[in-house]
């Protein structure tokens, strides 16, 4: 099959769950024999882009485009002129939608897969070839839940619900629009429904959960991390799901682990650069390798408060032998279980309790990563998953097909 796949980021270097996930969704397209051509952003100021591209070769056929993100104005107006929520505003760009059209214009695809929500305006209505958007979250439900979470300012949770609302919106109408919409989650696939309306006796035809695939086992990570234990957190300044987790941690949940682990050090990779860090603290820059983030003897520690989809890094945790403890919010859709797979804490104390256990339990360490690693072959194997996309390719490329 021929795929014209489209994003709203290159997926290399996989620094971050979303860039990972496609990467690993190249590499299963590819191993199944399928061709596939990757038109994605590439920021200039951040990434080579021939380096980017050298990397993407073996996978696809790269048509990168150099390009960053809108700014803070440009996005804000055209948001306002031209209706769209301001995560999509952001990430529409003329150059990106140019070469969509100009590969559609001059070759033959089967298919176009639309990564996530904000790669989809790139892609021109008129498209001949079917097209399905794989949506790594429900936008719309993280910025609800943003609106609710206290401590964002005068005005800033009746902002957030309002771009949350118009973001469901938008998601009802690209699940009407495109021929599939496949999520990670089954819970996710059911929201999407909802918000497009689309009937339930159609539901499953029109929108599918597939989940994220990823292999059982990778390498260690690299060089041991200080502290005992280390305990990791991948934060982000750019994606507020992220900075809000990581700020919570560091200013309400670390000073209880250090209450019963003095000799714990925090290492937040990703985090906001600037200011002196709290006491056990270590501030790192975004792991060029992400492996980096994952070294034997670590524990990841994941306090997502606000959550959709899967996350990526607990299943590379578990690819390479960290234990975890999360949020339920972060655990959600994954199908573990506290105790098996995985603890789960939602405040401070019962943070500092886990990553005590952790630390003294080696025994539980062994239990918990071996069934981790049971759920990525069980779960995510690359193979099946592919085969599972593939067949929802096959159904929609089909005149008469599912969800046309």
């Amino acid at each position: 099959m021929k795929i014209l796949v489209v994003a709203t980021k290159a997926p290399w270097p996989p620094e971050d769950g979303g860039r990972l996930l496609l990467l690993h969704t190249l590499e299963g397209l590819a191993a199944a024999g399928h061709r596939v051509t990757l038109v994605a952003p590439v920021d200039p100021a951040r990434f080579d882009v021939g380096l980017v591209a050298s990397a993407l070769g073996p996978l696809c056929t790269p048509r990168l485009v150099a390009a960053r993100p809108a700014g803070r104005l440009p996005t804000l107006a055209r948001a306002v002129s031209r209706g769209l929520p301001l995560s999509v505003a952001r990430h529409s760009l003329a150059a990106v939608r140019r070469e969509v059209e100009r590969l559609l214009a001059a070759e033959r695809f089967d298919l176009v897969h639309a990564e996530q929500l904000q790669a989809l305006p790139q892609v021109p209505r008129q498209a001949a070839p079917p097209v399905v958007l794989r949506a790594q979250n429900v936008e719309s439900a993280l910025w609800a839940a943003a609106a609710r979470r206290p401590g964002g300012g005068v005005g800033s949770g009746a902002l957030l619900a309002i771009e949350a609302r118009r973001l469901a919106a938008w998601e009802g109408r690209a699940v009407r629009r495109t021929a599939a919409t496949v999520a990670l989650t089954p819970e996710d696939a059911a929201r999407l429904a909802g918000l497009a309306g689309v009937p339930e006796e159609r539901a499953a035809g029109k929108v599918h959960a597939v989940a994220a695939p990823f292999p059982a086992s990778l390498p260690p990570g690299g060089a041991a991390l200080a502290g005992s234990p280390a305990v990791v957190v991948l934060g982000s300044a750019g994606w507020l799901p992220n900075a809000d987790s990581a700020a919570w941690f560091q200013n309400e949940v670390w000073p209880a682990v250090r209450g019963v682990l003095p000799g714990a050090v925090l290492h937040l990779f990703g985090a906001a650069e600037g200011g002196d860090p709290a006491p056990g603290v270590a501030l790192h820059p975004a792991p060029g390798d992400s492996a980096d983030a994952f070294p034997l003897g670590a524990i990841l520690a994941v306090p997502l408060r606000i959550a959709s989809g899967v996350r990526m890094k607990i299943l590379e945790a578990w690819a390479r032998r960290v234990p975890v403890v999360g949020t339920p919010e972060a655990v959600s859709g994954l199908g573990a279980e506290d105790g098996r797979e995985l603890l789960v804490a939602g405040d401070p104390a019962g943070f500092a309790a886990a990553l005590a256990r952790l630390h003294r339990e080696p025994a539980l360490v062994r239990s918990l990563v071996a069934a981790g690693r049971a759920a990525l072959r069980e779960r995510h194997d690359p193979a099946t998953v592919t085969a599972r996309l593939v067949a929802i390719y096959e159904k929609v490329r089909t005149p008469g097909g599912a969800g046309r």
